[in-house]
């Protein structure tokens, strides 16, 4: 890490902190303090391996995109990328660093550039369809409830549900309709030239359709695995699925019983959708202000409120930011390069 990427990371701390900080002003905490220690630590043993779930079911995404490139890419190497890719997308602004820091994992191990971003590339597209169907299915159930509670979230959710839809959409208009995208692509980019130096915008345009090339020609190969690629769905749904519960055993570690399993689920999708369009580095803010306002009744004294609030800041922001800083101690192992491609 730079020492750029420490005084993020120091300040998000600082930040969190604060908000924490600012969220106990009205509590008792001699109250907060009596739930902490009644807490049931079993069930916050099962967030826990939620979370854990979370971050090794994507390791096992890369394990398979790889398996056939490479088979001597280790699981070692496979599991220490998703924690160094929420390191950094824990300390950029809209999640942005997570993907460059897996690049990087991945030319440490050897894996050639146009691969491993090619990889990275089908494995973003794969997270991101999988969000917005998860998305769909909580928006007919728990759309009603963030709409009475309220109104600007509601308009966020939308919003944010757009911008990854759009992303999607992007994506397979590259897959399905390739020279029709190139030149749209070109043609939207046309205006920045007015704003930036000629050789920069030329760099710029040069950069995304090379980009645009890559996915495409990894398309082409994917499109003939489907095997592989309901496979990668199944894990990433499955993935996807033990991060959106871990509010849920939060509240049973509370003592919080006869909640809705499906309503804290697709609460917590809403609450994702939320978390990524605010401009600050892990949504910080927002995230807590969302999980408090839509948790608040379900959990009816205050103390339990923050307490939950800050359990689950902790296991889905800040545990797997420290993971990652533990994964970019552990030293890569190179892959052979005489092997060939299937």
């Amino acid at each position: 890490m730079s020492r750029k990427n420490w005084l993020v990371l120091i300040l998000m701390l600082l930040i969190g902190g604060g908000i924490i900080a600012y969220s106990l002003r009205t509590v008792n905490l001699h109250l907060l303090v009596r739930d902490f220690f009644t807490l049931n630590w079993w069930w916050m043993l099962v967030a826990l391996l939620c979370i854990c779930l979370y971050l090794g079911l994507e390791g096992v995404v890369v394990k398979i995109f790889m398996n056939n490139r490479h088979p001597d890419f280790t699981w070692k190497d496979a599991m220490r990328l998703p924690p160094i890719e929420q390191l950094f997308n824990g300390i950029t602004p809209f999640s942005t660093g997570g993907q460059p820091a897996q690049l990087v994992g991945m030319l440490q191990c050897g894996v050639d550039g146009g691969l491993a971003s090619s990889v990275l590339l089908m494995k973003f597209v794969v997270f991101q369809a999988m969000i917005v169907i998860n998305f769909l299915i909580s928006l007919v159930i728990g759309f009603h409830f963030i709409a009475e509670k309220l109104h600007a979230l509601s308009l966020l959710v939308l919003f944010g549900f757009l911008v990854h839809l759009a992303v999607i959409v992007g994506l397979l208009l590259v897959m399905y309709w390739y020279s029709f995208t190139k030149k749209a692509l070109n043609l939207i980019i046309k205006p920045v030239e007015l704003f930036i130096k000629p050789e920069r915008y030329e760099k710029l345009r040069v950069n995304l359709n090379a980009k645009v090339d890559t996915f495409y020609q990894e398309s082409l190969r994917i499109k003939s695995e489907y095997g592989k690629m309901w496979r990668v769905c199944i894990v990433t749904l499955c993935q996807l699925f033990f991060y959106y519960a871990i509010p849920y055993f939060i509240m049973l570690a509370l003592g919080v019983h006869h909640i809705n399993f499906v309503m804290v689920i697709s609460l917590h999708v809403l609450i994702f959708m939320i978390i990524s369009l605010f401009p600050i580095p892990g949504g910080a803010g927002g995230a807590e202000y969302s999980f408090s306002v839509l948790f608040a009744s379900f959990i009816g004294s205050g103390s339990k409120l923050v307490l939950a609030m800050i359990l689950w800041r902790l296991l889905t922001y800040y545990f797997g930011m420290f993971a990652g800083m533990v994964a970019l101690l552990v030293k890569s192992d190179k892959i052979k390069h005489d092997i060939q491609d299937e």
